[in-house]
């Protein structure tokens, strides 16, 4: 119940809200062919499932998973996501990993779309875990860093300093260039690499 209320207060918010875009690689406009593996910071996903389903399941994406931790704060984030829709698999770097790493590949391969917080659950803030790059190369899918700024928000004093949009402010959503990473390559470049794209494209708060 309180992930439906929630689920409910996101809406409303994410419904006042202004949106501006950068997709300077058209995602948003071109259908791709396969499945990919977003990536976005855990103090961004207040507006992140309104997002998807105000911007990617209009492209016919219906199948959309999420990465979610094991812990009590996991679970209620699991039924907010499950109230927008969304299918959540449980499982972090320190518990339950090796199986959620094996239950996101089966969905990749049935077409889902995949959701992953790189640095999350615990932190250390805006530093990207290497996990997601191994989905990507035991699956071949690219993986797309996004992120947003809000102009007015709540900040929470939490370890990833959380955002709340204020109702009415300007959300400024930002697609960064997809990854695709060879199954033999070694992990560090990429994750630094690509931990550099997400902080390029976040405002750090």
């Amino acid at each position: 119940m309180k992930g439906w209320l929630i689920h409910l207060l996101v809406t409303a918010f994410g419904c006042t809200v202004r949106y501006r875009i950068s997709d300077p690689h058209n995602l948003l406009a071109n259908t791709p062919r396969h499945p990919l593996i977003f990536v976005f910071w855990h103090n961004r996903i207040f507006l992140t499932p309104h997002l998807f389903r105000k911007y990617w399941r209009p492209r016919g994406h219906e199948r959309v998973a999420v990465l979610i931790s094991r812990s009590k704060d996991g679970q209620l984030l699991a039924d907010v996501l499950a109230a927008f829709g969304l299918r959540c698999v449980r499982g972090s770097s320190s518990r339950g990993g090796q199986a959620a790493l094996l239950e996101l590949k089966s969905l990749l391969a049935a077409g889902y779309d995949i959701g992953i917080t790189p640095d999350g659950p615990r932190g250390p803030k805006y530093t990207l875990q290497p996990g997601c790059i191994g989905l990507a190369q035991l699956t071949g899918a690219p993986i797309v860093p996004i992120s947003y700024d809000l102009a007015h928000k709540i900040t929470l004093k939490s370890w990833d300093a959380f955002m709340i949009p204020l109702p009415f402010t300007t959300c400024h959503l930002r697609l960064g260039a997809p990854v695709t990473i060879p199954p033999t390559d070694e992990v560090e470049p990429h994750r630094a690499a690509l931990e550099a794209q997400l902080r390029q494209i976040s405002t750090p708060v």
